[in-house]
């Protein structure tokens, strides 16, 4: 898609259209955006590495945090849907800003933001102790909604990699910032699911000054705001504003709402299959999301520390997959192609997982051996989680990588504002549809998200020949 502001619309037929290694406007090749393109890479992925190990750290808390208020299971998904639909209304924005006021800005201020968030996060339980469960889940969701709000800054960190690298090697650095992710979810939730032990939160109750809550809640809270604001602080030190194409002509007023810039993209024949598939994944991954804590504490009777350690698990093998093995395959393997087949081994990952808790009554008295731990719906829990991250790595790079190449250099932040907006609805929508299906049936969340996932195999896959 070609920004509105920039000129008519792309015309392509479908995304046959799209090439993966160029795109509109780079017949020739750019001067490096910034001075040290390598360093810049380095720190812009450090910046979102710090950032998301402070969300991942409040990851495992996030479904015992809300049940510790007594309510329905269905507001851990109208939480999830809070962050979410907050960031499908502004990353359209922050990534529109990041094109005409910088890169650099809108990362900082958003970062900063999140950061008093995930404070306000922290004292929800104290506000529940004075004021009652009512307030406890105001401030939940208040706070929720601003760091949901501050997290459509990942369309801007996507468009400073795409202004400071060449278009045939952007698969490659758009998956290192999907590594970033990963490694985000290998330390965050290790380090939220510690500072929620017993132990911990005993010597930091002694520590701690009588106005700062020292609970199992509290404590991940607060280190998630701290990662924001060292991320602020490196972000400040180190980060420079890449030079970029900026977008030409008056703002539309009809194209610059988000409404408008989602209308925009839905006219575009090259965008509009990507946004969405940005918005199906989303809903189908939801369940996961949202459920998968849920499933193994009731299934498996795990609490958050031993949730944390399978998400921990699930983020090495994203940062194996999105940060080495898609970049390498995206040069033999068009993305397009990569897209379908990571769609179906998603929907495969997805449907096995509700199925692992009940292996061993399949299989019935057949040995394991080693420690007691190591069980066969383990095994198979853990199996389903592989096959998940690899999945998951090839639908969200690839797609991005097909998304910088449907905008010219103008509007890369506009383009991947509105797909990662689209994945925010989807997010939106999804969670609060996911926890209600969980309440009539355990595996429904996870087999209708593998069904939604059947459609966009298909589409990416006619348009593989």
């Amino acid at each position: 898609m070609t920004h509105p502001e920039a000129g008519a619309a792309s015309t392509d037929a479908d995304l046959g259209g799209v090439d993966d290694q160029t795109g509109p406007g780079d017949d020739s090749p750019r001067s490096p955006a910034v001075a040290n393109p390598r360093r810049a890479l380095a720190v812009v992925i450090g910046v979102v590495f710090i950032d998301l190990v402070g969300f991942g750290i409040v990851i495992p808390i996030l479904p015992f945090y809300v049940r510790s208020f007594e309510v329905s299971d269905a507001f851990i998904g109208l939480l999830a849907a809070s962050y979410s639909l907050a960031q499908f209304l502004a990353a359209p924005t922050l990534g529109r800003l990041s094109d005409r006021i910088g890169r650099r800005p809108v990362l900082l201020a958003s970062l900063a933001a999140a950061g008093v968030a995930w404070v306000t996060f922290g004292y929800a339980g104290a506000a529940g102790a004075r004021f009652g469960p009512v307030a406890a889940l105001a401030t939940l969701f208040a706070s929720r909604t601003l760091a949901g709000a501050m997290g459509g800054n990942v369309a801007a960190a996507q468009a400073y990699v795409a202004d400071i690298t060449p278009r045939d090697r952007r698969a490659g650095a758009l998956g290192l910032i999907g590594a970033a992710f990963g490694l985000g979810f290998v330390f965050g939730p290790a380090i939220g699911g510690l500072l929620a032990a017993d132990p911990v939160v005993a010597r930091a109750d002694a520590l701690l000054p009588a106005f700062v809550p020292a609970t199992a809640y509290s404590l991940p809270s607060f280190a998630a705001a701290g990662m924001s604001f060292l991320a602020v602080a490196v972000g400040f030190a180190f980060l420079d504003e890449p030079a970029r194409t900026r977008p030409a002509g008056a703002v539309d007023g009809r194209s610059a709402t988000v409404v408008g810039q989602f209308r925009a993209a839905l006219a575009s024949a090259t965008l509009r299959p990507l946004t969405v598939a940005y918005f199906v994944v989303a809903v189908a991954f939801a369940g996961v999301q949202v459920m998968f804590i849920p499933y193994v504490a009731d299934a498996f009777g795990y609490d958050a520390t031993a949730a944390a350690f399978l998400l921990t698990y699930v983020g090495v093998l994203g940062a194996v997959n999105q940060g080495v093995l898609v970049g390498r395959l995206s040069r033999v393997v068009p993305s397009r192609t990569l897209v379908a087949v990571g769609s179906v081994v998603l929907a495969v990952a997805l449907a096995a997982i509700p199925a692992s808790g009940s292996v061993d009554r399949a299989t019935g008295d057949l040995a394991v051996g080693g420690p007691a731990w190591l069980t066969l719906p383990l095994i198979a829990l853990l199996a389903a989680l592989a096959a998940l991250s690899l999945g998951n790595a090839l639908v969200n790079v690839s797609l991005a990588t097909l998304v910088s190449a449907s905008a010219d250099d103008a509007a890369q932040g506009a383009a991947f504002g509105v797909t990662q907006g689209a994945s925010s609805l989807g997010r939106t929508v999804g969670p609060p549809l996911m926890a209600v299906l969980y309440t009539v049936a355990v595996a429904s969340p996870f087999l209708v998200g593998a069904l939604l996932l059947v459609p966009v195999a298909a589409a990416f896959g006619r348009r593989t020949g």
